[in-house]
């Protein structure tokens, strides 16, 4: 026997379950379940990713075998219903749907009503008596499969069906009339004529096998890379495909279709959240072309299905241990379920529904950690409009549909989106409606307003998952792309104009609001309490202030990985200082300005120990290339030039002189300090004397000095004696016992391949894992930027390395150094400090290396002390 493709389900029994997802995709993987536990699923089969991969090595080819099997299936699927494919007497139809083995909420195609043609829609009219039902669904899928299996598109149809419904004054496609969907059928079949130069397909086997390649090939379509790349999904996995027999939420006012979830997606509230649409099909809840009902309203006009869908819902909860996210259709009072999988959630709504979920005995201490994504924990901090802010110019108000609060200028296509963001200008996308299509303006944009789609359209659900504020479903607005502008109750909105969304109640206000950050709630509290306790790894920030170090405290850090200490020369009242230090014509004139810069950068120091007291601060000394420092535009030249009192001409010749062909791998980090030994002097200086005195206070002070950009141990050996001598002269006038430590970056590919060189000497290893990128790759990551996306795009690099360590290439250097360094001293501190430690991933790999601590900026604290504990739970 060859190999399965095709796995059947349905009639209370399936050839899968819940742990296939990999093979049957999410969907297959929960329908099979599903059939197993004895709820009503249409029937159906799956076919597997694996055909959707080989479908795409063998040229757009599908497999051997592939569709005899499907056919087998197909005839299964007949037999179980008493119905026939292609029989106008006992008509069978089938939707066709993806499913990845993870959600992506409306980034795939779904075929409905499949089936149908000029003969078999009379065979289904007469079947169910409703000649208006059968022409509404053979419109629909006319439309859908002239858009997902022929390319064309879908707003040719939708225009058709508008002027349509203005012509005949009919506001709801529900009210158009048995003729008016015959001229629409008519004039749907000429669209596709003209666009494809053929008659709309009508050999009901040709259309199943071309819309289940159409299903395969949406794998790849621009919005599915999109959402793949935002959320770091391998282009590889591949989707399923979902054949399954139609059920019908279009048959009248006893039929509906809907979508709900377990519990509240946007806050976690453990109450059963959700819309639906009398008579209605899948897509008219999800696309926000009408705004649905409220679940809860169910109840009232179908009591029966209303209460077999609270049981349905309760046991799914319950079986699968985690909040669903449903989607049924009530075909004449009767329920059927479409989908269950896991919902997609913000980051306070994962956190409320872990721990609920560990109160209620459903899930551990430890499942209860790895429930909250560690990468989306900063929507926590996403800010909300100030409760104390007066004079609000309220515009009007739509749903809420996912929380917080943005601020930006309103553009109308996602194009635009993209445009500005790159500017780095803040946007708000303003939609009728979005699509998936529509991606990725949504993803740079600050918010999302849209005029129709309730609390499950693709624009709520999507925003939620990226953790943007979102108001849907806004009847009052109206917008004209063309006119590049709309109306809010009438009163225009031009594009580019501010405007402010409060995710949270669904108010849009005019104008730029004063916004504030959220208070932690007590699950959260709870929540990195639990994870401190789990953790090996210790989180510690990079930061530079005193408020940077008292933010990162606040949130758990155990000191500073890393304190720039360049960063403190930028301000206005400095950057003169440091410029006039660094073109001195002479050591004296150098030291005459560094003896200025001293007291600046000693009361820097005091003032971050202090917030840090008992914990260690580890200081990078000076480490940038000098250009940076460097004026470049004439005012700023002619006032260095008064103020060093020398002409203009020299002062220009003197920074020509300075200049490098490449900075970054110039005079900088420590060759800065061996060939002008005397900056470092007065930072070491500054440092001791900062501790010192905190010292004499009664702290306890761990002051940590690290050497950037070491190669060769002699440069180690060299910049160490300078900042024994220094640092032992301050400690013995001040008569004061200090324990500091010297250690160096870690952050050339030399340097990790002679670590155990450099560790004889070192009493602390620090990654620098953005310049060891940098060097390793030989990509500069300033001007990477240009391409590093394409490279992603195109599958050359998963990643940006930048972003998550490239555990292939750069990962084996960490391991080396780590290995060598501890070779020689078994207790040599190790950790990172590149912006790699805010990185889950890269997080997860340092566990793996038995670091000691991965430090970030200090937002990202929470996340790198949850991504610790879930590497822990992972690895134990």
């Amino acid at each position: 026997m060859g190999k399965k493709y095709v796995y059947s389900f349905g009639g209370g029994e399936a050839e899968g379950n819940a742990d296939m997802k990999n093979l049957l995709g999410g969907k297959g993987a929960n329908l099979a379940e599903m059939a197993s536990l004895g709820i009503a699923v249409p029937p159906g089969f799956t076919v597997t990713t694996e055909a959707c991969n080989l479908y795409f090595e063998n040229g757009h080819q599908f497999p051997e075998s592939l569709w005899e099997e499907i056919l087998t299936h197909l005839q299964r699927l007949e037999n179980t219903l008493g119905k026939k494919f292609n029989d106008p007497s006992a008509l069978l139809l089938v939707s066709v749907r993806s499913g990845a083995r993870v959600s992506m909420p409306g980034m795939m195609d779904t075929v409905l009503n499949l089936g149908l043609n000029e003969e078999t829609v009379q065979g289904l009219a007469l079947q169910t008596s409703d000649e208006r039902f059968a022409l509404d669904c053979y419109r629909r899928f006319i439309a859908m499969f002239g858009n997902v299996v022929l390319g064309i598109d879908g707003e040719k149809f939708e225009s058709i069906l508008t002027q349509k419904k203005k012509l005949r004054k009919i506001e709801f496609d529900t009210d158009l009339t048995p003729q008016n969907l015959q001229s629409i059928i008519k004039q749907f079949r000429a669209v596709v004529k003209k666009s494809v130069k053929k008659e709309f397909p009508g050999d009901p086997m040709a259309q199943l096998k071309s819309a289940i390649e159409a299903v395969f090939k949406s794998w790849h379509t621009p919005r599915a890379k999109t959402y793949r790349k935002l959320n770091h999904i391998p282009s590889d996995w591949g989707t399923a495909v979902t054949v399954q027999a139609m059920v019908f939420g279009n048959m009248g006012p006893s039929s509906a279709t809907g979508v709900a979830f377990t519990r509240n997606p946007a806050t976690g509230e453990k109450k059963f959240y959700g819309e639906y649409m009398v008579n209605a099909q899948g897509e008219d809840v999800v696309a926000g072309t009408r705004t649905p009902n409220p679940i809860t309203e169910l109840e009232k006009e179908m009591p029966e299905a209303y209460q077999s869908l609270v049981n349905i819902y309760q046991k799914l909860e319950a079986h699968y241990r985690d909040m669903q996210d449903l989607e049924f259709t009530i075909e004449n009072n009767q329920l059927y379920m479409l989908q269950t999988r896991s919902g997609k959630r913000t980051a306070p709504a994962a956190i409320k529904i872990a721990m609920d979920m560990m109160q209620e005995g459903l899930i551990s201490k430890h499942e209860a950690l790895t429930r909250v994504p560690a990468d989306q924990l900063d929507q926590i901090f996403h800010p909300m409009i100030d409760p104390a802010a007066k004079k609000l110019t309220v515009l009007t108000k739509g749903l809420g549909a996912s929380p917080g609060a943005a601020t930006g200028k309103v553009v109308f296509t996602p194009e635009h989106a993209q445009e500005l963001a790159e500017k780095k200008e803040k946007v708000i996308l303003v939609r009728m409606e979005t699509s998936p299509e529509d991606i990725h303006g949504m993803s740079v944009s600050q918010g999302i307003l849209t005029a129709k789609g309730g609390m499950t359209s693709h624009a709520a659900v999507v925003a939620r998952s990226m953790g943007k504020p979102c108001v849907s479903g806004c009847s009052d607005l109206d917008v004209d792309i063309k006119k590049k502008s709309c109306f809010i109750k009438g009163v225009p909105i031009k594009e580019y104009e501010t405007i402010t969304l409060d995710g949270s109640t669904g108010r849009v206000l005019h104008g730029v609001v004063p916004l504030i950050r959220p208070r932690l709630t007590s699950n959260f509290t709870r929540l990195m309490s639990w994870a401190g306790e789990v953790r090996s790894l210790k989180i510690r920030a990079n930061a530079d202030t005193p408020h940077d170090a008292f933010v990162a405290r606040d949130f758990g850090a155990q000191g500073i990985g890393l304190c720039r200490t360049e960063h403190m020369f930028f301000d206005e009242g400095r950057i003169l200082l440091v410029r006039k230090m660094i073109l001195a014509e002479d050591s004296r004139k150098r030291a005459e300005t560094l003896k200025k810069l001293l007291p600046i950068q000693r009361g820097d120091f005091i003032q971050i120990f202090k917030v840090m007291r008992g914990l260690p601060v580890t200081i990078r000394l000076l480490d940038p290339p000098l250009h940076e420092f460097l004026p470049t535009m004439p005012k700023e030249i002619n006032i260095l030039a008064k103020e060093m009192q020398v002409s203009q001409a020299t002062l220009n010749k003197t920074i020509s002189a300075m200049k490098e062909t490449n900075p970054m791998l110039g005079l900088r980090g420590c060759r800065l300090g061996i060939m002008f030994p005397e900056i470092y002097r007065m930072q070491v200086r500054a440092i001791i004397e900062a501790a010192c005195k905190l010292v004499k206070n009664g702290m306890k002070i761990f002051p940590e000095i690290m050497v950037p950009l070491v190669a060769h141990v002699n440069e180690f050996k060299r910049v160490r004696e300078m900042i024994v001598e220094e640092a032992e002269e301050v400690l013995g006038k001040a008569q004061v016992e200090l324990p500091y430590k010297i250690g160096t970056m870690i952050e050339l590919p030399r340097a990790a391949i002679t670590a155990d060189e450099i560790a004889r000497e070192a009493d602390f290893f620090s990654f620098g894992t953005n310049d060891l990128t940098q060097t390793a790759f030989g990509l500069s990551r300033d001007d990477a930027g240009s391409f590093l996306s394409s490279y992603v795009d195109q599958g050359i690099l998963e990643r940006d390395p930048f972003v998550t360590v490239d555990q292939a290439g750069v990962g084996p250097l960490v391991k080396l150094a780590a290995e060598k360094g501890r070779s020689v001293k078994p207790d040599l501190h190790l950790g990172v400090c590149g912006e790699h430690g805010g990185d889950p991933a890269s997080i997860e790999f340092f566990h793996t290396l038995g670091l000691d601590y991965v430090s970030c900026s200090p937002f990202r604290v929470p996340t790198a002390i949850l991504a610790a504990a879930q590497a822990a739970i992972k690895h134990r």
